[in-house]
């Protein structure tokens, strides 16, 4: 038995759920994790080589914040790098993974058990978006050398590993939810539609809370985070609605409704953002989080309807 094996069955217990289990075991052993988690520690090494060379820095301190892009471009090579396999080429791998389960029509098997559509797809999010954050935590020893040798702004680091951490998890989601979907084409353009979505839906609520409030304050952070769990949880959705087995003639077709709450969102959010003077965007974007929990709740007879009784077959009279 390998060493990963051994660990995948001695290391994860019950409580993890099935699918986490089953989806971390997979991967482990796959190339997907191995070979950009070797790749990202050269390409660090080489990035800390080039930032020692050339004095890196951000001129605006007071707009060190979660999810600053413009920031996270301008703090050195080796931001760049961690951003772009952490949060691009690592997520991006799980435009395979929904895949899996609805060619072959695993996912109506899993349904059979006790496994909810949102157990299937959150096992599948963990997975993905545990091994982009692991990988991240093992560049934190370089993280070190440049606060040590360079002298960083440990407040502008925070920040930085924050908005790899929260753009991870967006992408991570997007990914999932398009690869719900038959077709290269089909799944290219759904994530575009994803990070158009999302730029435009995260990039107004933080941009004018930090104009109004003249920092990266606190309604900018409580932006950042209501918008990171918004994306998630609209990733999540899409992804969940195409597991639905049964769509009723009277239904709107689940997975169209998703990608109407796409669509709307940067809308949504501008509308409060403008509505709270730049302040309180969040407010949007809680309000599209909750909507896609319950767009696409499973139908559910209500509890006073009892189920039909079974049709029995009347016994055979008994011979005299």
């Amino acid at each position: 038995m390998s060493a990963v094996e051994s660990v995948a069955n001695d290391d994860l217990p019950d409580r993890f759920g099935a699918m986490l289990v089953k989806e971390l075991r997979q991967n482990m052993r796959r190339g997907s994790f191995v070979y950009p988690f070797l790749g990202i520690h050269a390409l660090a090494v080489m990035a800390l080589l080039l930032e020692f060379q050339d004095d890196a820095g951000y001129s605006f301190e007071k707009f060190s914040g979660m999810l600053n892009v413009a920031m996270l471009a301008e703090s050195g090579p080796f931001w760049i790098c961690a951003a772009a396999i952490c949060s691009i080429v690592m997520p991006l791998g799980g435009l395979v993974l929904m895949g899996q389960e609805l060619d072959e029509g695993n996912h109506e098997l899993l349904l059979l058990t006790k496994l909810s559509r949102w157990k299937v797809v959150r096992g599948k999010f963990f997975t993905l978006w545990g091994l982009s954050t692991l990988t991240f935590i093992s560049l934190l020893p370089y993280v070190i050398v440049r606060y040590n040798v360079g002298a960083i702004e440990l407040l502008r680091e925070l920040a930085c590993s924050l908005t790899v951490i929260a753009l991870a998890s967006m992408m991570c989601a997007g990914a999932i939810g398009a690869s719900s979907f038959r077709g290269l084409m089909a799944r290219i353009g759904v994530v575009l539609l994803f990070v158009g979505s999302m730029i435009a839906g995260v990039g107004i609520p933080v941009g004018f809370a930090a104009v109004a409030s003249g920092k990266c304050g606190l309604f900018y952070h409580i932006n950042a985070v209501a918008a990171t769990l918004c994306y998630t949880l609209l990733g999540l959705s899409l992804a969940r609605s195409r597991l639905r087995l049964v769509v009723h003639a009277y239904e709107v077709k689940p997975s169209f409704m998703v990608i109407g709450l796409l669509i709307f969102t940067p809308f949504v959010v501008g509308m409060a953002t403008a509505m709270t003077m730049g302040y309180a965007g969040f407010v949007g974007l809680i309000g599209m989080s909750l909507v896609s929990i319950y767009a696409d709740a499973t139908p559910k007879a209500p509890a006073w309807v009892k189920p039909p009784a079974p049709n029995v077959p009347p016994a055979a009279p008994e011979a005299g």
